[in-house]
């Protein structure tokens, strides 16, 4: 039998969409992504391999794989679960103009200024003589112009813009995400193999394509090739979840997948572990060919979703049965945590640039960037948000 806690209400799929209060376990868990996208960051001069700091750690490596298989495609889901809320109650050109000025202007902005300064600390290295005028002038007319990472900013527009136009389409396209989500009240598993299901569908095909490292590129505006349709899955499958009966679904605090959160963790394991028997496959059986074989691009991009679905549950299920009332560090950062992402990038590679020299243990710098890195890009983003008209868009 079960209990009353976990029987799930009966609802309308066909609800229209309404707008959520603020959710905290889901706020944590942005926040949370933020730092962890800082700490991915400040520690990949460090690996074991490919680095580019005369020190490394191994253990850095296993941070790498980890946090690049699936905090991208988890922040594209957490922006995907609010937006068919906002498209049901804003007017169409609102909505545009919303996202226009929260995502459009701060890439336009960090693109000219935040994205130039923080490559000049590599051409530094490499050019000791070069000036920030002639990189940036460079970088405006000859190109590369690269985007680091407010590259998920342009996507996420681009992401947000398409649903506008599918909304006004139809309303309801996203109702068979959601009665699934319903059924994942007391089934998450089901939710966990249609998503592991359209992953594989939309990534493995790439992923056979391109090759894990090409990148499709105009500018300042770039999308890693294998990756773009995952993206997009993550982002329409949060959408469906969120365009009604948010608190009764999936992603109840109520429901079965906060209380399988050792689960969860669990089967995330797996996966991972797997993912490292391909990558020793790689380097120490097959000789690291370049393009790699079909055959081992395609179980090492299923390996790949399977642990980006898994940690997704396990993140979610640990912060949804979070029982912190607050504040905790995550709730006073959260409010600035979008614009320590746009600002955070230049901070760590000039402390990367910085430490270079300095005969020091990997994790005693990754350490000093990591730190610095957070408590600079907060102070720097707390400064910004008392900009007149700046809490608008940071």
């Amino acid at each position: 039998m079960k209990s009353i806690a976990h029987a799930a209400p009966a609802v309308d799929v066909q609800a229209a969409p309404k707008l959520h209060k603020r959710n905290v376990a889901l706020d944590r868990a942005r926040t949370f992504l933020t730092l962890v996208v800082l700490l991915h960051h400040a520690v990949i001069p460090y690996t074991y391999f490919g680095h580019t700091d005369p020190t490394s750690w191994i253990g850095f490596d296993c941070v790498v794989l980890a946090t690049d298989s699936f905090f991208m495609a988890m922040f594209f889901f957490l922006s995907g679960l609010f937006v068919w809320p906002g498209l049901g109650h804003k007017p169409w050109l609102i909505f545009l103009r919303d996202r226009l000025l929260r995502l459009g202007l701060p890439f336009v902005v960090c693109a000219f200024t935040v994205i130039p300064i923080a490559y000049y600390a590599i051409a530094l290295r490499e050019t000791p003589e070069l000036t920030l005028s002639e990189f940036w002038r460079k970088t405006m007319t000859v190109g590369p112009w690269p985007s680091g990472p407010i590259w998920f900013v342009y996507v996420l527009m681009t992401f947000d813009l398409t649903a506008s136009l599918l909304y006004r389409v139809s309303s309801r396209l996203l109702d068979p995400i959601n009665r699934l989500s319903m059924k994942g009240f007391d089934h998450p598993w089901k939710f966990w193999l249609f998503l592991v299901v359209v992953s594989a569908a939309v990534y493995v095909p790439l992923l056979v394509r391109y090759g894990p490292y090409y990148w499709f590129e105009f500018g300042p505006f770039s999308v890693q090739a294998s990756r773009v349709l995952l993206y997009a899955a993550y982002f329409f499958i949060g959408a469906g979840i969120g365009s009604a009966n948010f608190e009764s679904g999936l992603l109840s605090a109520h429901g079965r997948l906060t209380e399988r959160r050792w689960f969860w963790t669990g089967i995330t394991v797996i996966p991972y572990g797997l993912m490292w028997v391909m990558i020793y496959i790689k380097r120490e059986i097959i000789g690291n060919p370049n393009p790699l074989p079909a055959w081992y691009l395609s179980i090492y991009g299923t390996f790949y979703v399977l642990f980006s679905a898994s940690i997704l549950f396990a993140i979610l299920a640990y912060f949804l049965q979070s029982k912190s009332s607050g504040p905790t560090l995550l709730d006073r950062m959260q409010g600035d945590a979008y614009g320590m992402f746009l600002v955070h990038y230049p901070i760590v590679l000039w402390l990367q640039y910085w430490l270079f020299d300095f005969d020091l243990p990997a994790i005693a710098k990754a350490a000093i960037v990591f730190f610095g890195t957070v408590a600079l890009s907060w102070a720097a983003t707390a400064v910004l948000r008392k900009l007149p008209g700046a809490k608008y868009v940071l």
